[in-house]
């Protein structure tokens, strides 16, 4: 009986493993929001680490998470590490900004699965306002096929990236409606 369980249980797992092999390596995350604000308002905010971590979901989801930076302030060459207990550890540089158009990052994951991926925040006009849209995407190894199997990159960073358009979409219109200072 024990054989037939332990026999059971290995073709179960030779099955997974297979399954992650033959996955397809290729991913892509994407939300998109329209928002009434400037690209400008849009673009400042992505463009600087100091400014996205303020509406950055997986910061509120770790607020003790350690994050430091180095590089310019924004811009090509600004770079955020971070590391905490619930968020792991990685680090993101800013390798392309197109003023009020892309802001593209290269994202180094340490913990808890080692990788690469893109992240781009591109922003286009949309009537009188602008869709930006959020999208991480690359390769996962074989690692990161196994553990799509049970958790996809989808379910745990899609609704993150709404909840973070929405916050900045507050930031954004609430400086830009604030009304004009008094001499």
């Amino acid at each position: 009986m024990i054989k037939k369980i332990l026999l059971g249980l290995v073709g179960v797992i030779a099955i997974i493993l297979l399954i992650a092999a033959f996955k397809s390596p290729d991913f892509r995350v994407e939300r998109s929001r329209s928002i009434a604000a400037p690209a400008a308002a849009l673009f400042d905010q992505v463009n600087d680490h100091h400014k996205f971590n303020t509406w950055n979901p997986f910061s509120k989801m770790d607020p003790n998470a350690k994050n430091t930076y180095s590089g310019p302030d924004a811009g090509v060459g600004s770079v955020c590490a971070w590391d905490g207990d619930k968020v792991g550890a990685g680090k993101a540089t800013i390798i392309e900004s197109k003023p009020n158009e892309l802001v593209r990052l290269r994202m180094d994951w340490l913990r808890p699965l080692e990788g690469t991926s893109t992240v781009d925040f591109t922003i286009v006009p949309d009537g009188d306002k602008q869709r930006i849209t959020w999208a991480m995407y690359g390769k996962s190894n074989f690692m990161g096929r196994l553990f799509s199997i049970f958790m996809s990159c989808e379910s745990m960073c899609g609704p993150e990236f709404e909840k973070g358009l929405d916050d900045l979409a507050k930031i954004v219109t609430t400086t830009n409606t604030a009304p004009a200072a008094q001499p």
